[in-house]
C-alpha cells in the first residue's frame, strides 16, 4: 500500500507540475507572443544578440523545448538564418536554468495561494489580457503545487532500503546521465526533470555531484523536441535541431570527467547554512547548488561554443546537404499555435506569391502585344500555380482564426486575406483578360499600332509599378508607399481618357481589322484599370494611411 501510495502521488504531482507547466507556457504564449516574435526576429542580427534573446525568451517561457521549436519555426518562416538560431538556442540552453533556480526557492507552500489568485482573475476579471494573466499565475501555483505533492511523496523514500540501493547504484555519473536523459525525453520537459532532481535534493536522496549528472542527461534528453519538430521541415531548419543536439551532448561530454570539480566550484559561492548540519543541512544548501551548477554549465558550453560558430555551420552543412531540389513552403502546420509566428510564415509566403504575380504582371503586356501562342498559354498556366499557393494561404489563414487572436493579430490576418484575395484577382485577370486578349491578337492576326503599343506600354508601367509599391507597403507596414497607390486614382483615370481619346483617332484609320484592334486596345486598358483597382484595395488595408477610398 505505501509503494502504491508513493507511485500514486508522485504520478499525480508529476501530472499537475506538467499541466501548470502547460498552462504557463500557453498564458506566456499569449501575453508575451507579439514581444517574443520581435525579440527573436530583431535581436538575431549576429551570435551575441541571439544569445540574449534567446535567453530572455526562455527565462519568459520556461521551456528551451519552445525556444528550440519556435526558433525551427522562424527558420522555417523564413525569418532566420541558421547562424543567428545557433545564438538563440545556447541562449535557450541558458533561460532554461532560471526553473531550475525559481523551483530552488522552494516555495510550494504559497502554491495554494497562487492557484486561487490566479482562478479568481481568470473566472471574474472581464478584460482577456487580465485573464491570460491569471491563467499565468495559475500555471506557476499549479507547478509548484505538483512539487509540493512530488517532494511529500518522497518523503518515505528516506528510509527505505531498496530506493535507498538504487540512488548508490546511480551514483555512477553515466548511469545518471542516461536516466535523466531517457525521462527528460519520454515527458519532454527538462523543467519538470530539474524539478524533480531538487526535490530529490531537498529531501536529502541525493548529493550535489550525481545531482549535477542527473541536470546534465535532462539537457541531453530534452534534444528530443526539437528533433521532433525539425521532422520534414527546411534543411536549415533540420541543421538547427541538430546543432541543439550537438550542443548539448558535446557540453556533457566535455564536462563529464570534471563533475566533481564543478561541484567543489559552486560549493564556493553558494549559499551555506552552518547554522544547520547532517541531512538537514545537505536539504537545505544542494538544490541551490544544483540550480548554480546547471546555470555555470550551460553559460560556460556557450562561451566555449560560440567562438566556433562559423566552422559549425559548416560541419552542420556537411552533415545535412542541401535537397537536389529544394522546396521553398513556409505554410508549417506546427506554428497555428502560436499565431505571431503563423502570420509571419503567412507574410513570407505572401510576399513570394506577390512577386510571382508581378513577375506575371511584368511579362503580360510585351505578350499581349507581341507574343505567340505558346508563351501566353505557358503565362496562363503559371496563373493556375499561383492560384493552388493562394488557396493554401487563405486555408491556413482560415484554420488560424480558429486559434486565440488578439486584435493585433486578428487585424493583421484580415490584411494577408485581403492581399491573397486581391493577388488572386490581379491573376485572374492577367489569365482571363490580358492574356485572352494576347492570343486574340495572335489568332485574329490583329495589328497594333506604334504608337498605341507605346501608350499601352507606359500605361501598363505605371500599373505595375503600383501593384509593386502595394505588395512592398504590405511587406513593410509602409503607409505612405499604401497612400502613393490610393492618389494614384486620378493620375490612372486622366491617362485612360487620353489613351482612350487617341484610339478613337486611330479607330477612324483605314487599316485592316480597325475595329477588333480598338476593341482589343480598349479591354486591355479597362484590364489594367481593374488590376490598379485591386492594388489601390490592397494599400487601403494598410493601417494607419490617413486616407480612405471607397472605391
Amino acid at each position: 500500500m505505501e509503494t502504491w501510495q508513493i507511485t500514486t502521488h508522485l504520478l499525480g504531482g508529476l501530472a499537475i507540475f506538467l499541466f501548470g507547466l502547460e498552462q504557463l507556457t500557453t498564458a506566456l504564449k499569449v501575453v508575451a507572443g507579439e514581444r517574443m516574435k520581435l525579440l527573436l526576429s530583431q535581436l538575431t542580427t549576429n551570435r551575441f544578440t541571439g544569445v540574449l534573446s534567446g535567453t530572455i525568451v526562455t527565462s519568459i517561457v520556461q521551456s528551451s523545448s519552445v525556444t528550440t521549436v519556435l526558433t525551427v519555426g522562424f527558420i522555417t518562416a523564413g525569418l532566420m538564418n541558421l547562424t543567428q538560431s545557433m545564438g538563440v538556442i545556447m541562449g535557450a540552453n541558458i533561460g532554461t536554468t532560471i526553473t531550475a533556480q525559481i523551483i530552488a526557492f522552494n516555495i510550494t507552500k504559497q502554491a495554494l495561494v497562487m492557484i486561487w489568485f490566479g482562478f479568481a482573475l481568470f473566472f471574474f476579471a472581464q478584460h482577456e489580457r487580465i485573464k491570460n494573466y491569471g491563467t499565468l499565475i495559475f500555471g506557476l501555483g499549479m507547478i509548484f503545487f505538483g512539487m509540493g505533492i512530488m517532494s511529500d511523496a518522497m518523503a518515505p523514500l528516506r528510509d527505505n532500503p531498496w530506493f535507498l540501493e538504487l540512488i548508490t547504484s546511480a551514483e555512477n555519473p553515466l548511469i545518471a546521465i542516461f536516466v535523466a536523459a531517457g525521462f527528460t525525453a519520454l515527458i519532454q520537459s527538462s523543467s519538470a526533470t530539474t524539478g524533480i532532481i531538487i526535490i530529490l535534493a531537498t529531501q536529502g536522496l541525493i548529493t550535489l555531484p550525481i545531482g549535477i549528472a542527473l541536470s546534465f542527461g535532462a539537457n541531453i534528453g530534452t534534444c528530443i523536441t526539437a528533433g521532433i519538430a525539425a521532422i520534414g521541415k527546411p534543411r536549415e531548419a533540420v541543421r538547427a535541431a541538430l546543432f541543439h543536439i550537438l550542443f548539448n551532448i558535446i557540453g556533457v561530454m566535455i564536462w563529464f570527467l570534471f563533475v566533481d570539480d564543478l561541484a567543489s566550484w559552486v560549493e564556493q559561492f553558494s549559499p551555506i547554512h552552518t547554522e544547520l548540519s547532517g541531512l538537514e543541512r545537505q536539504s537545505a544548501e544542494v538544490p541551490r547548488q544544483i540550480a548554480n551548477a546547471h546555470t555555470l554549465f550551460n553559460v560556460v558550453n556557450m562561451l566555449i561554443f560560440i567562438g566556433f560558430v562559423g566552422p559549425i555551420v559548416k560541419l552542420l552543412v556537411v552533415l545535412v546537404p542541401d535537397k537536389r531540389q529544394p522546396t521553398t513552403d513556409y505554410l508549417e502546420h506546427d506554428l497555428l499555435t502560436t499565431p505571431s509566428l503563423a502570420l509571419a510564415a503567412a507574410e513570407s509566403e505572401i510576399e513570394v506569391m506577390g512577386d510571382h504575380v508581378i513577375s506575371m504582371l511584368r511579362r503580360s503586356m510585351p505578350e499581349a502585344l507581341s507574343g505567340d501562342s505558346y508563351s501566353l498559354h505557358t503565362l496562363a498556366a503559371e496563373q493556375q500555380r499561383v492560384k493552388i499557393s493562394l488557396l493554401e494561404i487563405t486555408d491556413y489563414l482560415r484554420r488560424l482564426s480558429k486559434q486565440e487572436l488578439t486584435e493585433h493579430e486578428t487585424t493583421e490576418m484580415m490584411q494577408c486575406l485581403v492581399v491573397t484575395n486581391e493577388l488572386e484577382t490581379i491573376g485572374e485577370i492577367i489569365e482571363r483578360g490580358i492574356t485572352q486578349g494576347g492570343l486574340l491578337r495572335h489568332d485574329e492576326l490583329i495589328r497594333v499600332s506604334e504608337a498605341t503599343q507605346q501608350l499601352l506600354t507606359s500605361f501598363h508601367h505605371d500599373i505595375l509599378n503600383a501593384v509593386h509599391r502595394s505588395i512592398q507597403a504590405f511587406h513593410d507596414h509602409d503607409p505612405d508607399s499604401a497612400l502613393q497607390v490610393i492618389e494614384m486614382k486620378s493620375y490612372i483615370k486622366e491617362f485612360q481618357e487620353h489613351t482612350v481619346h487617341h484610339m478613337m483617332r486611330r479607330l477612324q484609320a483605314s487599316e485592316p481589322n480597325r475595329v477588333a484592334a480598338y476593341t482589343l486596345e480598349n479591354n486591355l486598358i479597362d484590364h489594367l484599370k481593374q488590376i490598379h483597382t485591386a492594388a489601390r484595395r490592397i494599400a487601403r488595408h494598410i493601417p494607419h494611411h490617413g486616407q480612405q477610398d471607397d472605391s
